[in-house]
């Protein structure tokens, strides 16, 4: 099964695979670049103009960009996008430049507020190279985003030039934002006096207008400037008004997070650490909830800083617990933060214990947990009878440029992936001792979502040689996991080639899901026309095991829009978004195995979680889930596909199955490359029985 991986391309010119491989197929070749023209305004346009013929009661373009900015503020950044192609179409059937302009404004705003920045400056600057005729509509704002993006990228003084253009050409309305924005910029430059100097360019109801952003961005610039008493009293001013609401509530947690940072200027570590702990317990108690006027002021707020900073300073104290309990509430306020109030997310609050977690651990079992900081990394290793915690000197840019190499090699099949692998490992394990433990959890973090821990290589083989692993959003979802129950039921419903016109056929996944129902002795398979979206609403929780062989796609924008293609015709595209999924009941299912291109990449932020298919099913109910890390091959794919299932339907674990199944694959000369054996991710419960002896039934 051909497909697209976020981080994967072809090989380079001359790049040689490994002796025997296939080169990279053509129907691969084409969906990589299918990625790479993706999110282009040709692109756009021709999606704009398919969504505008779904849409029965039809709006001018310059409604269509209205909606677009209004869902752009709430956090709807693909609504946003769908809406803003619509009216690039009208744009460009007019033709009507203001009208493309505009519309390439919106974009360029959708974009930013994702935090695409790539694409955020590409349509800023395409909507300049257009000829308006009311540049304070489209110039304006567009000049704006460059600074934000410049801003967001810590180019301080690009930020600054592209802010003063946008206020050559503000509006009245919109000039407070830039002038803030600005000040803004001006204090990451390092020149807080001009920062001030510039706020004070804002007549005084105008900086009432903008209230705490106003009050908040004056802080940060006399802070910067030396001035941390008057710093500390507009902070604690912010902090201690009475703004009502969620709104009060979420500056009065930046205020805190503000006193935090004159601590820390002061050199006072405990009072750092106290207001930090104290920011961190009021971001506990907001709902996720996108704030957009913190990006048109360009203030950035990013809580996952928060968080962070604090783990930071309790490892500065050595006191590893604390940092560990804060990893995971990061991770919690991550998921609260993605999903916000669209969709109820049943792991939303969940938190765990340490010793709860050591309680639900089996004696050959580990939990291995990272958390990626700027500058270092943080592991832990939880045991039933202990913690140990380590630094490793990795910060945040290394670490994905690192994971990122690994992929790369890995997908485009190099000679040099066992080496790459070994420097891959020293750079994640330093000290970590996993020496006699056979079964592990891992729960990455960051960029280390994107990796494939079975293809790590310690110098003398590859970690899956000698454990069996699994991976877990965070602690506290697999110890519910694990928790769940587990009533062995060999019944298997499959879903496979589903036709649609989006895709290139996949008779491989036809065939993977056929051979692999003949191992269940209760199973019900739908193919090509008959593996329709409606069909697995209505079926899905009717079976233990659900095998969906399709293909699917991921949306860097959003991805509760990421969706697996089921089979489309005239009136129904078939494409199930993983939001709907959180609405699916899917109790009675225990696996699900997403043998589809792209399953396992959502989203991943700085502060974590993959939201995407893997999120919503294991919130909708299902307990594991198996997912791929990158394109999959058909060949390679049956064999692990066949063994695990054989394995399980004998009584072996999950886990267990899994790793057997990769080795197997991994035997084969012909697929010993970990690209073959190595993409699939066990994630949830990996010690989930299909079919159980009596031995294993009582563990």
């Amino acid at each position: 099964m051909a497909g697209v991986a976020a981080l994967a391309s072809p090989p380079a010119h001359g790049q040689a695979t490994a002796p025997g491989l296939a080169p990279v197929s053509p129907v691969m070749a084409s969906a990589l670049a299918r990625q790479r023209d993706a999110e282009t305004l040709v692109a756009l346009s021709a999606e704009g103009k398919a969504l505008l013929e779904r849409d029965v009661i039809k709006l001018d373009g310059y409604t269509y960009c209205g909606a677009a900015i209004a869902l752009a503020e709430q956090g709807e950044f693909r609504q946003s996008i769908r809406a803003a192609s619509k009216a690039l179409h009208l744009g460009n059937v007019g033709p009507n430049e203001d009208l493309q302009a505009v519309a390439q404004r919106d974009l360029a705003i959708a974009y930013s507020y994702a935090g695409l920045l790539d694409e955020a400056e590409r349509y800023a600057r395409a909507t300049l190279k257009l000829k308006v005729n009311d540049p304070q509509q489209s110039y304006a704002p567009a000049h704006k985003v460059l600074g934000d993006v410049a801003a967001r990228r810590g180019k301080f003084d690009e930020a600054v030039a592209a802010y003063n253009e946008a206020l050559a050409l503000a509006s009245p309305r919109y000039r407070p934002l830039v002038l803030v924005s600005l000040a803004n910029a001006s204090t990451g430059a390092g020149r807080p006096l001009d920062a001030l100097a510039q706020l004070d360019r804002l007549a005084g109801s105008e900086a009432d207008k903008i209230g705490p952003y106003y009050r908040r961005s004056r802080a940060n610039a006399q802070l910067a400037a030396g001035k941390p008493d008057e710093a500390l009293a507009l902070f604690k001013a912010v902090a201690t008004d009475g703004l009502a609401g969620q709104d009060g509530a979420y500056h009065r947690m930046w205020a805190t997070e503000g006193i935090g940072r004159v601590e820390l200027a002061r050199n006072d570590r405990p009072a750092a650490l106290a207001a930090y702990l104290d920011t961190v317990r009021q971001a506990d108690q907001l709902r996720g909830k996108f704030i957009s006027d913190e990006f048109k002021t360009g203030l950035f707020g990013n809580v996952q800083s928060v968080f962070d900073t604090a783990l930071a300073l309790s490892v500065e104290t050595r006191n590893f617990e604390a940092a560990w309990e804060l990893s995971e509430a990061s991770r919690s306020r991550q998921l609260l933060d993605a999903v916000r109030d669209r969709a109820t997310d049943s792991f939303a609050n969940q938190r765990v214990s340490l010793p709860d977690l050591q309680k639900a651990l089996a004696a050959d079992e580990a939990v291995l947990q990272y958390h990626v900081l700027p500058e270092r990394t943080i592991v832990w290793v939880v045991t039933k009878t202990g913690l140990s915690a380590s630094i490793l000197p990795t910060g945040e840019a290394a670490m994905a440029a690192q994971v990122e190499a690994f992929r790369r090699s890995i997908v485009e099949r190099r000679r040099d992936t066992a080496a790459v692998a070994q420097a891959t490992y020293k750079m994640l394990t330093g000290d970590v001792n996993l020496a006699g433990r056979p079964r592990v959890y891992v729960v990455p973090h960051g960029p280390l979502h994107y990796l494939p821990f079975q293809a790590l290589h310690d110098g003398k083989g590859y970690l899956i040689e000698r454990s069996a692993l699994a991976v877990w959003p965070s602690s506290a979802v697999g110890a519910r996991l694990l928790g769940r129950g587990n009533a062995p039921d060999a019944s298997l419903l499959g879903f496979g080639n589903p036709t649609t016109d989006r895709n290139v056929p996949l008779p491989g996944a036809e065939r993977e899901v056929v051979e692999v129902s003949r191992l269940f002795g209760n199973s019900q398979v739908f193919l090509q026309q008959e593996a329709t979206k409606a069909r697995f609403r209505s079926t899905a929780n009717r079976s233990a095991v659900l095998h969906v062989a399709a293909h699917a796609e991921v949306d860097e924008v959003d991805p509760m829009f990421s969706r697996i293609l089921f089979a489309s015709s005239p009136l129904e595209p078939g494409l199930l978004e993983a939001r709907e999924i959180y609405n699916i009941d899917l109790k009675g299912v225990q696996l699900v195995t997403l043998s589809a291109c792209e399953s396992g990449l959502g989203k991943v932020a700085r502060g974590d979680e993959i939201i995407g298919f893997t999120r919503s099913f294991l919130s909708a109910g299902a307990t594991s889930i198996i997912a791929s890390l990158w394109p999959v091959a058909d060949e390679s794919t049956d064999v692990l596909m066949n063994r695990l299932y054989k394995d399980m339907a004998a009584g072996r674990d999950l886990m267990g199955s899994m790793q057997q199944a990769q080795l197997e694959v991994q035997k084969n000369r012909r697929f010993a490359h970990p690209f073959f054996w190595a993409p699939f991710n066990v994630i949830g419960n990996g010690r989930l029985l299909v079919a159980a002896t009596p031995a294993q039934a009582a563990r």
